[in-house]
């Protein structure tokens, strides 16, 4: 890594440390994608900008401009998987993507499941415990949500099985334990999604606590999720 692209990943990481601020996530896409570009074979800005415009697409309130980060996202994790086809991550911020384009952009729906399923399915062969379980959390996610045969992929039992592979990597990740409340939500098994949400409040104010900026994001998914079981 050459020195021009060492300082702006670190400008781009010290920008994307400050969400909520939606203009700090803007700079840091843009000098995360000027990363990508001094260095033709490296992927950390490319996947530093998908990241990025994830984040956008979910915080920005604007339909065009959501759409438009969702589309580049979509193109920037491409761009990625072109660089390093070998690199798990890339498939996972692929997934990522493609699933945020899709909601965006109904007609791209059935190609988006799809490809989702199979990218994150590549990101489990390859790095399993990329993102703290990343790749099992998603799949765990778009299977409890996706509508079921013959529409979709759909499968809540085994939605709940890749959920539990997530908390298995990462047990102390409240995003991980929140998907395991909502598979046995998802299941009717009221019981153990109680004590799933509860878990996951307490370890969302510990991260809070520890100043992680998503933190308080997860603290109010898992009380939705007790509120309404």
């Amino acid at each position: 890594m050459e020195a021009g692209e060492a300082s702006l990943l670190d400008a781009g990481e010290a920008r994307w440390g400050r969400r909520p601020d939606v203009a700090s996530v803007r700079e840091a896409e843009s000098l995360f994608l000027q990363a990508a570009r001094a260095d033709d074979a490296d992927v950390r800005g490319l996947i530093g900008a998908v990241r990025a415009k994830a984040w956008l697409v979910d915080h920005v309130p604007d339909p065009a401009a959501r759409e438009a980060d969702a589309v580049s996202a979509v193109q920037a994790a491409q761009w990625c998987g072109r660089r390093r086809p070998d690199v798990a991550a890339c498939d996972f911020w692929l997934a990522i993507a493609v699933g945020l384009q899709a909601r965006e952009v109904r007609q791209t729906a059935e190609w988006g499941l799809k490809t989702m399923v199979d990218a994150l399915e590549r990101a489990i062969a390859r790095e399993p415990g990329y993102e703290r379980g990343g790749p099992h959390r998603v799949l765990a996610l778009l299977l409890l949500r996706a509508p079921g045969w013959p529409l979709g992929p759909g499968d809540a039992d085994a939605g709940l099985e890749h959920a539990r592979a997530a908390v298995a990597l990462a047990p102390e990740y409240a995003p991980n334990v929140l998907a395991l409340a909502e598979a046995y939500a998802d299941l009717r098994e009221r019981e153990p999604a109680r004590e799933a949400y509860a878990k996951a409040r307490v370890l969302a104010e510990a991260a809070r606590a520890a100043g992680d900026p998503d933190a308080p994001e997860w603290l109010a998914e898992a009380e939705r999720g007790a509120s309404a079981k």
